[in-house]
């Protein structure tokens, strides 16, 4: 129902943008020429974008919102730039399409730059050091923000979990939003069975995201069927727990941030052994000065997309809505890592960053 309600909300600015791009339509050259032999053929081509673009929202609103605001926002700059040149040229008018023909080009540019930057995925590679007395290396996969259904099924998944395996990590990682509101119950029962295929020293550990349960939890499975099938499948589920692993090291799992009745990190660790590396799995990268304090040694994260688009991520630091949106921080003597996830929720571009998994592998000094 808030989807709804929301994509109803966002009709209002859509039908604005739309009357823009019919303006920018009517200063076509050509359809001057169409006006005089026939008025019905030039409103026809006329409203004909504003129409294929209405449609387009009333099957995917989310994409085809960010798309034209895209498409607004190159115009207006486009347009801005040739009044200025035509100012400092002394030149009162020049073709009045160009500039508009100009912003259509970047735009498709940047949204097909900006799909295959979605679609496709990387690995991303960090190698941290620790003055503990670890044992031994510990290689880490981290998989985050999946969403699984929105840019590949669950059976596509199970290509991906291949791939990754031939890093050979000692344990695996899924920090939050394996699934969400769209995700079918097929697509989650086989992305469950997908990481029953890893070969690791220690095991596959999940936290929940927002999207995983809770506001945004999908409506075609319970929170419960999904833990079912996480635990058949090998996976072992945290929230607000720790497990040690090995003799060096701990997995601290913490409850979403959405979760009111998550503890503090201060509680989680306060009985851990400080001698011992510890690894904390945080979905949502917005606690970083109380992780510091509690003296952990790696926070891993997602839950931003890497910013999504510009400038999505720099107003999401400046809000105060998450520390970072992305890679490596250090503070203190905590290191920081957020991932900007194998894919993404609803939204199919990522623009200013990629879609990744990352390899982390943690040696002593």
């Amino acid at each position: 129902m808030w989807f709804f309600i929301v994509g109803l909300g966002a009709l209002i600015p859509y039908s604005l943008m739309l009357l823009f791009v019919t303006f920018k339509m009517r200063k076509l050259f050509f359809l001057s020429k169409i006006k005089e032999k026939s008025k019905v053929g030039y409103f026809i081509l006329l409203f004909l974008p504003a129409a294929l673009l209405l449609i387009s929202y009333l099957i995917d609103s989310v994409n085809s919102l960010l798309a034209l605001t895209n498409f607004v926002v190159i115009c207006s700059v486009c347009d801005l730039v040739c009044f200025i040149i035509r100012k400092i040229r002394k030149k009162e008018r020049g073709k009045r399409y160009i500039s508009g023909a100009i912003a259509l080009g970047l735009t498709v540019i940047y949204l097909s730059l900006g799909v295959f930057f979605c679609y496709n995925v990387w690995k991303t590679d960090y190698s941290l050091t620790t003055k503990k007395d670890v044992k031994e290396p510990l290689t880490i996969i981290q998989i985050s923000d999946s969403h699984m259904g929105t840019t590949f099924s669950g059976e596509k998944f199970l290509s991906y979990v291949e791939t990754m395996s031939d890093a050979n990590p000692d344990i695996v990682v899924i920090t939050g939003d394996l699934v969400d509101n769209s995700t079918t119950k097929k697509d989650m029962v086989d992305a469950c069975y997908a990481l029953s295929k890893f070969n690791t020293k220690y095991g596959v550990y999940f936290v929940f995201g927002n999207h995983d349960k809770g506001s945004y939890a999908s409506t075609n499975f319970t929170k419960e069927e999904l833990i079912f099938e996480l635990e058949k499948n090998g996976v072992i589920v945290l929230e607000d727990e720790v497990k040690l692993i090995g003799d060096s090291y701990y997995i601290v799992g913490r409850a979403d941030a959405s979760n009111k009745k998550r503890k503090s990190i201060s509680e989680l660790v306060s009985t851990l052994d400080q001698s011992k590396y510890i690894i904390v799995l945080n979905h949502q990268p917005n606690d970083y000065d109380n992780e510091e304090k509690a003296k952990v040694d790696l926070v891993l994260s997602g839950h931003t997309h890497g910013g999504q688009m510009i400038p999505i991520g720099l107003i999401g630091e400046l809000s105060g809505a998450d520390d970072k949106t992305y890679g490596y921080e250090r503070r203190g003597e905590t290191d920081f890592i957020v991932n900007s996830g194998i894919s993404d929720w609803a939204i199919k571009f990522k623009t200013g960053t990629k879609s990744e998994w990352g390899y982390i592998t943690i040696s002593k000094e």
